[in-house]
């Protein structure tokens, strides 16, 4: 594309919101966008929204419609709660415009399919922020594996933390208690860090699961309010990847004094572990280390420089979301696929969718029929 790539972003608050703190310093970082405009669901909101970003207020709209006819929009950014984004992406595909979507992409495997036959039937690029997947440590591990010199995956224990969903909740985030909201322990955190795993290493070919609330009242920091949460905050899932590896992931609740998110991998010529100081693999900065044939011990191993694909000024939380903003320059200048189309987003929705039949259920559910 010859000109900046306009981007409108529909959900803001600042100094707050996933868009201020990671899309928005993402676009700031990346010569071929701007920031076009911006939408909320009030016009003051809207006008804050514009006037922090440092946009006109012509380009501050309280509506979704506006936004996406706004001819200086290219790509609709949807940043909003879940139960929303199925009518914005429909809105902005209906509209002609290319959509970056916050995962989960739907609420629910049905949502996720409809959206990506939509995007499918318009001929329109479409991304969802799987974001895990194009950060550095994850875009090497992947070529690591995928050369051979890890040798034949034997084996993958992967253990992380939620966060939120433990013993205390901020009024901001009472939504996610609600499982009908669809942003739970299983859809964002897991969701993010098993998908990044299979991205890695394979498909699951058959799992079982284990879910439970092991902590069922939460206290509300600012008040002491007690909430019910009723959404599992414990979940562990074992199963075999379609390469032959057995595979556990296990995510809980709240935080550890110990270990926050730790990934180890086992294979026939060396071993790989990857830490971070929180269990959102899309968001915290990892550590990668690994031993192959003779080594004893593990010893950290380089990031080399071209799985950055972004410019150095762009880091923190803002550095992954840009590296999926640049997938897609990429792909509206004719240089390929995204790898993270909304196909990508119906199949993880598609684990997460046997993940909780298999524990309602207690059987082993095959994926790979």
């Amino acid at each position: 594309m010859s000109k900046q790539i306009g981007v409108g972003i529909i959900g803001y608050e600042p100094q707050r919101s996933w868009a201020a703190v990671a899309h928005v310093p993402a676009l700031r970082g990346l010569p071929e966008y701007r920031v076009a405009a911006v939408a909320t669901t009030r016009p003051e909101s809207a006008r804050a929204a514009a006037d922090d970003i440092g946009l006109p207020v012509d380009r501050a709209f309280s509506s979704a419609a506006e936004l996406a006819a706004c001819e200086d929009v290219d790509v609709v950014a949807v940043t909003v709660k879940v139960p929303h984004h199925f009518d914005l992406v429909r809105t902005a595909i209906a509209a002609g415009k290319h959509v970056y979507c916050e995962w989960p992409l739907g609420n629910g495997l049905a949502q996720a399919q409809d959206m990506a036959a939509l995007v499918s039937a318009s001929g329109l690029q479409a991304v969802i922020g799987l974001q895990a997947r194009c950060a550095p440590p994850f875009a090497y591990l992947r070529d690591l594996v995928a050369s051979g010199e890890i040798g034949e995956i034997l084996s993958s224990n992967m253990f992380g933390t939620g966060i939120q969903w433990g013993a205390w909740v901020d009024r901001p985030n009472t939504y996610l208690l609600d499982p009908a909201n669809g942003a739970t322990l299983l859809t964002i955190p897991f969701g993010h860090a098993v998908d990044v795993m299979c991205h890695c290493l394979g498909e699951f070919d058959s799992l079982t699961a284990t879910t439970a609330i092991r902590q069922p009242i939460l206290r509300q920091i600012e008040d002491g309010t007690n909430w019910d949460k009723r959404t599992p905050d414990q979940i562990v899932v074992t199963g075999t990847l379609v390469g032959g590896a057995l595979a556990t992931v296990h995510y809980r609740g709240g935080t550890s004094r110990g270990a926050n998110f730790a990934w180890e991998i086992n294979g026939t010529k060396g071993d790989v572990r990857l830490e971070a100081a929180g269990g959102h693999a899309q968001m915290f900065e990892m550590s990668l280390s690994a031993g192959f044939g003779s080594d004893k011990r593990l010893r950290p191993l380089e990031i080399p420089a071209d799985y950055k694909w972004v410019p150095d000024t762009v880091s923190g939380l803002a550095l992954n979301v840009a590296q999926v903003y640049r997938r897609l320059s990429d792909a509206l200048a004719g240089k390929g696929g995204t790898g993270m189309s909304f196909d990508v987003a119906v199949a993880r929705h598609r684990t997460l969718a046997a993940i909780e039949e298999a524990a309602a259920s207690a059987t082993p559910i095959r994926l790979n029929n």
